[in-house]
């Protein structure tokens, strides 16, 4: 079997604030062959897109050079507003092992990236997670601390060095944060209030952070097009923290401030068997073997 990565590259561009921009990117992400765009994600209220591509470790090393040079010629930090938090044109690129390659490899194909992109590009970068030459860089909220506003200053702190390029950022891109890690689900759940305070409440509560839950990251932004608050996570670990125990414990805190959880929502792919253990927990299988018992990893 092949060796194939997956590469979840972020831009500080959607297709609802700039439809030209975001085209543009898809674009470049079908041109590589020997790579796969799995899925495209945007959000207007973030101005954010995220891209799942997967293919073999030459295209997406590639692909994901290719997308930052796109990126930085069409998307002007400077100008950039939205919910989410961002420091870069290109914010974040991680590298996660798919079939038939080790975190490892994906760490030195992470190493390659950013030295490419410094290099051709002048892009500087912050390597995080399993990439992070040091503890304080592996947790990205931390390395985007200050965000593309503040980061000139940032990085002229003795400890915030970029681990490519020199202490000023890309005057209209930015910076990067670039890394290897294990599978992450991005996971949002939606309140029915327009009191963005509640859920930024709730995300404190249930981060790990904070002393929540300890695969959890989570912030609380507003939705300006529904008017209503999210509480945004991005799960690390799903089976050290399933789903799950997050819904139920963000219902159990929305209902402490008098409001209701009205949906929620997946960005990007996820692993089956996250969705699968949250099927067992709620229809109360006894003694369910998911491997055996699921018609669809009998076709894998």
């Amino acid at each position: 079997m092949s060796k194939l990565l997956e590469t979840v590259p972020n831009f500080s561009v959607s297709r609802e604030k700039d439809p030209e921009v975001f085209q543009g990117l898809v674009d470049t992400a079908n041109s590589v062959p020997g790579c796969t765009l799995f899925d495209v994600q945007s959000d207007g209220n973030h101005n954010r897109c995220v891209f799942t591509i997967v293919g073999s470790p030459a295209a997406i090393e590639e692909v994901a050079f290719r997308l930052t040079k796109k990126a930085m010629e069409t998307i002007d930090m400077t100008k950039h507003t939205g919910q989410h938090p961002r420091m870069g044109a290109t914010d974040v690129i991680p590298f996660i092992p798919t079939t038939e390659i080790t975190l490892k490899e994906c760490v030195e194909l992470s190493h390659r990236v950013a030295k490419r992109i410094w290099e051709e590009l002048g892009i500087p970068s912050f390597m995080y997670e399993d990439s992070a030459s040091c503890e304080q860089r592996r947790n990205l909220a931390e390395v985007r601390k200050g965000q593309f506003e503040g980061m000139p200053e940032k990085l002229l702190k003795e400890e915030w060095a970029p681990d490519y390029g020199e202490r000023k950022i890309h005057p209209t891109a930015g910076i990067i944060a670039i890394g290897a890690r294990m599978p992450l689900i991005a996971f949002n759940i939606n309140l029915d209030t327009s009191d963005v305070e509640i859920a930024k409440k709730i995300a404190k509560t249930i981060r790990g952070k904070n002393g929540g839950f300890k695969y959890c990251k989570a912030m609380g932004v507003m939705l300006e097009d529904r008017n209503i608050a999210q509480v945004s996570m991005n799960m690390v670990n799903f089976e050290g923290t399933p789903l799950y125990l997050v819904y139920e414990m963000v219902r159990s805190l929305a209902d402490r401030y008098g409001v209701r959880i009205i949906g929620s929502e997946l960005v990007g792919l996820t692993p089956a068997k996250a969705l699968v253990d949250c099927a067992e927990f709620y229809l109360k299988l006894e003694n369910f073997d998911c491997m055996n018992q699921v018609m669809e990893y009998h076709l894998i």
